[in-house]
Formats: C-alpha cells, sequence, structure tokens
C-alpha cells in the first residue's frame, strides 16, 4: 500500500526530513509532482545534504526510489544533484528509476519563466525561475519532451522547433533578461548523458508489479498544499497538484492503494514569494522566527515570510488532503518564546469565520489568535512526548483538537535522529 507524505503550509514544512526519516520503513519511495524549485534538506551525522529533485529517500542504502511522471526535471539541476551524491560515496545507480513520462525543462522554459516574472512588475508570483511553469504549459499544450522522447529519432529536431517557438513567444514580453543560450544549451545536452546512467520504466507498470509483491510504497511531495494549482492561494501557486489527489496522476497508481496521508506543518508558519499570508508578522516577532528557524530558502535563499500557525488554513488544506495523520516539525524554534499564538479563526468582510475565503488573494484578512504561554526552555533530551514541557504538550493537543486529527510526530530538530514518535 501507499502512504503519501505531503506539505499542509506553503512548502517548506520539512517533508524532506520526514522522508528520510521514514524510508526505513518502505520498500519504495517516489516522488510524485513538482520540479527543481523544491528544496529537500537533509542532516545527519553533522551534514546537510540539499535535494532538488531525487526522492528524500536515496539515503536508505537499501531502498528504491523512482521520479514519477508528475515531475518535472531540469537536466542540468538534475546532473548536479548525482555529481554531488557521488561526492557522497552513495552507491544508487541501481536504486534510482526515472519514470518514462517525466517531462523535460528545456533552457528556453527559464528565459521565459524570467521574462514573464520580471514583464509582471509588482504582480510577480514570486517564481523560483526554474522553468516550472513554463514546462507545464508545454506539457498540458501538448509540446512538451519527455526522458523517454531522448533516446527516439527526430529528438534534436523536435528540441529545436519547441526552442523556436519559446523564442517567438520570447518577443512578447518588452523587457530584457540576461541569458547565455547557447551556453545553457550545451550545458542541457550534456547533462542529458547523466539521465542514462539510470533505468527508465512505465510506472504504470512499475509500481503495479510493486504493489502486486506487496511492497510498501512512500509517495513524496513537494511544495505545499495551499500552493496546489487547484486549491491553492490562486494564481499565487505552483503548477502542479500538490496535495493527495497528485499522487494518483503523478504516479499512475488508482486512489485505493492509498493507506494513509502524512500532512506536515511547522509549528509556525512560513512562506516564499508573493501571495496571500495572513498570520504573516512584518515586526521583530517575525523577524525573531526567521533568525531562530534559519528561515531561508534552501533552494533560492530568499529570506522567507514568517508568521504564526494559521489553524483554517491548516483544517482547509487537511479537508481536501485527506490527512489521516500530522506531523509538527521545527516546534524546537518557539523553545524562547514567551508567548504563542495560533490562528483559529479570521475576520473577513466584519464577520468572523473559519472558512478560507475564495478572494483571499484579493481581499485581506484578520487572523483571531488564541494565545499560549512559551515553555522557555530546551527540547534536547525530549525523546517521548511525555517528556516535552507541559506549555508544550498544551500547544500540541490544542492544535490536533482544532483539527480533529492526531499528532503523531514532533520534530524538535533538524538532525533526523531529533523525531518524537507518538
Amino acid at each position: 500500500m501507499i502512504t503519501v507524505v505531503l506539505g499542509l503550509q506553503w512548502g517548506d514544512e520539512g517533508k524532506g526530513k520526514i522522508v528520510d526519516a521514514l524510508s526505513p520503513d518502505f520498500d519504495l519511495v517516489a516522488r510524485f509532482q513538482g520540479g527543481p524549485n523544491a528544496g529537500h534538506t537533509l542532516v545527519f551525522n553533522g551534514e546537510k545534504h540539499v535535494l532538488h529533485t531525487i526522492p528524500s529517500g536515496i539515503f536508505g542504502e537499501s531502498k528504491q526510489n523512482l521520479i514519477g511522471h508528475g515531475v518535472v526535471l531540469d537536466p542540468i539541476t538534475f546532473a548536479r544533484e548525482v555529481q554531488k551524491l557521488d561526492q557522497t560515496g552513495l552507491d544508487f545507480d541501481s536504486r534510482l528509476f526515472l519514470a518514462q513520462k517525466v517531462h523535460l525543462i528545456l533552457p528556453t522554459h527559464r528565459l521565459l519563466d524570467a521574462a514573464s516574472e520580471a514583464s509582471k512588475g509588482r504582480q510577480k508570483i514570486g517564481s523560483t525561475l526554474k522553468g516550472i511553469g513554463p514546462a507545464y504549459m508545454d506539457k498540458t499544450g501538448r509540446n512538451g519532451l519527455r526522458i523517454g522522447d531522448v533516446q527516439l529519432p527526430g529528438f534534436k529536431q523536435r528540441y529545436e522547433e519547441l526552442r523556436d517557438k519559446h523564442l517567438q513567444l520570447l518577443k512578447l514580453y518588452e523587457v530584457q533578461v540576461d541569458f547565455r543560450l547557447e551556453e545553457e544549451e550545451a550545458k542541457w545536452f550534456d547533462s542529458l548523458e547523466v539521465l542514462q546512467r539510470f533505468q527508465t520504466v512505465d510506472s504504470v507498470y512499475f509500481l503495479k508489479e510493486k504493489l502486486h509483491q506487496g511492497k510498501s510504497i512512500l509517495a513524496e511531495g513537494a511544495q505545499g498544499a495551499m500552493l496546489d494549482i487547484d486549491f491553492g492561494t490562486y494564481p499565487f501557486v505552483t503548477s502542479s497538484n500538490t496535495a493527495t489527489a497528485g499522487v494518483c496522476t503523478g504516479l499512475g497508481v488508482p486512489p485505493q492503494t492509498i493507506k494513509q496521508v502524512i500532512g506536515i506543518s511547522k509549528a509556525y508558519c512560513t512562506r516564499v514569494g508573493g501571495g496571500p499570508f495572513p498570520t504573516e508578522l512584518e515586526d521583530e516577532t517575525g523577524e525573531r522566527l526567521r533568525r531562530a528557524g534559519g528561515e531561508f530558502g534552501a533552494t533560492t535563499g530568499r529570506p522567507r515570510r514568517c508568521g504564526w500557525i494559521d489553524l483554517p488554513a491548516l483544517q482547509y488544506a487537511v479537508n481536501f488532503s485527506g490527512t489521516t495523520q500530522l506531523t509538527l516539525t521545527k516546534i524546537d524554534v518557539l523553545n524562547d518564546f514567551e508567548e504563542i499564538k495560533v490562528a483559529t479563526a479570521y475576520r473577513y468582510q466584519g464577520k468572523m469565520t473559519e472558512h478560507l475565503p475564495f478572494d483571499l488573494s484579493a481581499i485581506p484578512v484578520e487572523p483571531v489568535y488564541e494565545s499560549f504561554p512559551g515553555w522557555k526552555q530546551s527540547l534536547d533530551g525530549c525523546e517521548a512526548f511525555e517528556d516535552l514541557p507541559a506549555d508544550c504538550c498544551r500547544f500540541i493537543r490544542f492544535v490536533e483538537e482544532k483539527l480533529a486529527v492526531p499528532v503523531r510526530l514532533i520534530s524538535t530538530g533538524a538532525d533526523r535522529t531529533k523525531l518524537i514518535r507518538r
């Protein structure tokens, strides 16, 4: 059966660590959507590793890993990831599989992304400029190139036709972008050779066989539920289905194979880029959260916007993702706060509501908070829920009671060992 791990906020919830920690219990880890804007950070043995495309189960040396066809892959970024893994001495060539239907990000996808974002001025959505949106547009427009196409006759011609189309589209944007296309193209074609190191599969047959054999599969998402193209804070969203529905379409598995959904939330909230953020703190408290949590993007290095945990938004994400259990991460970031707040409702157009408004991107809401005393102590040495300070336990119980979903995992630090199973 399949267990799903996904973020319930705007990404950066710590999915990589949780997948890494859970992967020993599974036979295969499969990434089901998103692109190289993902930055899944894993810390162990005193070292930090950041993965962008390769599943976070890759460090489990006996585990198989699959990049599913819901992902869009930049060969250049992928080649860099492979090179960094090679430097660790990890043996993974026989354990990493690529779905044939994974769409490729071309250099001109990145060029279009940069031009589109630059043309928006103050209306920027906060794109990471990795070419992901344009790649998904070509996918739905039936123009894209896929990993399985690389070895087919006429691939170079198809590439050139799509590139030339992109260059024509570029003329619609009256902006100048610093981009060395010939240099990037050369790197791109060189990087295609790295793809040949790994076995490509039809993920429908591949995963059907694994499930038939009774293998357990951990499906890993990227970004967060509130960035879902359909259910997120549109248009400030990513270009794929980041929640549970994306598992079926991104891996090619039927819904009845999904056994449980582990939703991950920070004990507070962050967001990168533009878009609504009801509990954002643009003050010293927000800066304290940013500094204490090291809230800078693993992929871009951009400072993240920070605020208190938002239960109406979390409840909404829990509802449409079918979350069966919760994981709270980075709770240790709150160790030194005298007061901790939780948004339980919104004031919206003169009324109180616990629902997320359709027009949140156009009409701001005012969060309504409940306050809790901080625990003002380190969580080092806490190995069970009962070891946590009483005020910390009270905070966790309040969150799970309001959401009606149990908190089963609690992350008390960056290292893979700092995880309480409840």
